[in-house]
């Protein structure tokens, strides 16, 4: 056999080989790219849940900084509304009273409009039993318009006594007094001492005799006790 008729025969048979070879690449390339479509599709598949999740942890997380957002502003109003009831109750602890008790510590003994022998008439005020020296203040702010001996001129029954008129148009007694601190004309606030209890004039034992007018002058008292208690003051 000739060289060239062996050539002619090999040449057919390589040929199929290498198409062979060809057509076996072709499809590895098929199936790997199938492959690789289907892993594709699988990742896309796969995302949406997590594209899911996702939104629904920042909805939940924006949901539970709205509630923290919430709950500090409620405690930052319950603050504020703490700190101004804690202002206004301290201004209102400076403000004075406008009315006072006349003396601290005391026993009550002969009441207004009592009877007895004691007095001519029914009792006109409040007694309130304290020892002597007991610092006397004026139950309201106003000015003194009687005050010494004599009871400032209302009779020696009430011994040392100050009577001092008020803005509301009424006017407080203080009587049987050790000392007196004030003059006429002094103006006094709530609470001032004005001055000492005593056991001077028409008395059995040493108090403060207090009364509530509508004068300056005896016969025209109301019952103190009463009258406090409208103010804000209760005995």
């Amino acid at each position: 056999m000739s060289k060239r008729t062996v050539i002619h025969r090999l040449r057919p048979s390589l040929l199929r080989t290498r198409g062979a070879v060809v057509a076996a690449g072709m499809g590895a390339v098929m199936v790997v790219g199938a492959g690789a479509g289907v892993a594709s599709a699988d990742a896309g598949k796969a995302a949406k849940p997590a594209v899911v999740d996702a939104a629904s942890a920042v909805a939940a997380q924006a949901d539970a900084q709205a509630k923290v957002a919430a709950q500090l502003k409620a405690k930052a109003a319950t603050a504020k509304a703490e700190a101004a009831k804690k202002a206004t109750a301290k201004k209102a602890a400076k403000k004075p009273a406008a009315w006072v008790k006349p003396v601290n510590k005391y026993t009550l003994t002969a009441s207004f409009a009592q009877g007895g022998a004691m007095w001519s008439a029914k009792h006109s005020g409040q007694d309130f039993a304290v020892p002597v020296g007991t610092p006397v203040k004026a139950a309201g702010a106003g000015t003194v318009v009687k005050a010494g001996p004599n009871g400032g001129g209302d009779g020696p029954a009430y011994g040392n006594a100050v009577v001092i008129k008020h803005a509301n148009g009424k006017y407080s007694q203080y009587a049987h007094l050790s000392t007196i601190k004030v003059s006429i004309g002094s103006t006094v606030k709530a609470g001032q001492t004005i001055a000492k209890s005593g056991n001077t004039g028409n008395s059995s034992g040493p108090h403060l005799h207090f009364e509530i007018r509508t004068t300056p002058n005896y016969g025209s008292a109301l019952n103190p006790v009463s009258f406090l208690r409208t103010v804000g003051v209760t005995i």
